[in-house]
């Protein structure tokens, strides 16, 4: 089964290969798409740089300029993550998708697949509403707003982007260049939810499995080979968390750190601001971190754990001590849950997802009273 044929996956690897972030360099798929927006936030670093070293910005710009400016490195890391490892994430993509051929063929877990399909491209579609939603809320806030300044604000060493027509052709640049960075961004959010979805999969057929087991006690070399079937499948699994780990634990500690941050700010943000539209905006920066954090620590936070087939629906204890060896071992293993670490070090849950709100929270009443 091709990648893009694959029902859990497709959604997401379809936006890759439009822009040719997998498979074939499209280099014309580039200029229009990851060059420009990579040019854009050089220049939003540099405008945040130039406002901070001249001082002709309040808090208030410095703050919106530097969510956006962080956003948009977070993206553009993103895509140059998943391009510099192509290889390693096409071939991850196509085992996903050989075993989903090969799961949709067994009746038994055939059920919770096309649910958990269901769930992963409404949750993959509805990431990429909200993410054009909210993008079209960036571009159009200036046009309400008092002072008349672009989406993203960005310094071009001689040239006055307010003057017109600089400020009109800066304006619809910015407009075009929101939905390929979109593009770049959403997808592998959504790419990790589903291929956590996809792994929960994998372990209910290994339940299942391993709760048919007792149906061969009766030929002990057929539940001698059966045994070996599924710790060979249990350490496939194994493997598959950890390349999918491999894949996403260090741009997930950066966004932990730069959106903790960012957080943090647009809460104060928030609480001096006098402005309705202001306030709104800024509710719906927080609203976009949040949910996007909250789905990917939700998702990691649904147990990857066997064991519980192992001791409760499987007369084990009955069988001979070559089979009964051989489930002690994937009982040994299974005490560890498989679970996808942030810099490979704290496992994403939803315990570390409040971790991180009360440590966004602490700095901003800090910050809100050092400001009073």
């Amino acid at each position: 089964m091709l990648i893009e044929n694959c029902p859990i996956i497709n959604v997401n690897v379809k936006v890759w290969l439009f822009w040719a972030y997998l498979r074939k360099p499209k280099w014309y798929s580039y200029l229009l798409g990851c060059v420009p927006v990579t040019v854009l936030n050089v220049f939003q670093f540099m405008n945040l740089f130039h406002v901070i070293a001249s001082g002709s910005g309040d808090m208030n710009k410095i703050i919106i300029d530097g969510y956006f400016t962080v956003l948009y490195f977070n993206l553009v890391l993103r895509t140059s993550f998943l391009m510099g490892n192509r290889g390693k994430f096409e071939t991850f993509l196509e085992g996903i998708a050989d075993e989903y051929a090969v799961l949709e063929k067994q009746n038994d877990i055939r059920p919770l697949l096309d649910q958990l399909t269901r769930r992963a491209r409404i949750l993959s579609k509805s990431n990429l509403w909200l993410g054009a939603f909210i993008s079209a809320c960036f571009v159009t806030y200036p046009l309400f707003s008092p002072d008349s300044g672009l989406p993203y604000g960005v310094y071009i060493p001689g040239v006055d982007v307010h003057a017109s027509p600089i400020y009109e052709i800066v304006f619809v640049l910015q407009i075009y260049l929101t939905f390929p960075a979109c593009c770049m961004y959403i997808p592998f959010s959504s790419f990790y939810c589903t291929c956590a979805l996809f792994g929960l999969v994998r372990i209910a057929a290994l339940k299942r499995s391993l709760e048919k087991i007792h149906e061969y006690n009766t030929s002990p070399r057929s539940l001698f080979a059966r045994i070996k079937e599924c710790l060979q499948y249990h350490k496939d699994i194994i493997k598959y968390v950890s390349d999918l780990n491999e894949l996403v634990t260090y741009i997930f500690l950066l966004e932990l750190l730069s959106f903790g941050m960012m957080l943090c700010a647009l809460l104060f943000l928030l609480s001096i601001s006098n402005q309705l539209a202001q306030m709104v905006m800024i509710g719906s920066y927080i609203f976009m971190i949040l949910s996007q954090m909250y789905a990917l620590y939700w998702h990691s936070n649904e147990s990857l754990e066997i064991g519980d087939s192992l001791y409760y629906n499987s007369a084990w204890l009955d069988f001979d001590n070559s089979v009964k060896k051989k489930i002690i071992l994937m009982l040994a293993r299974a005490q560890r849950p498989l679970a996808i670490k942030i810099g490979n070090v704290y496992p994403m849950t939803l315990e570390m997802f409040q971790s991180l709100l009360n440590a966004s929270y602490s700095y901003f009443t800090l910050l809100r009273r050092v400001y009073n």
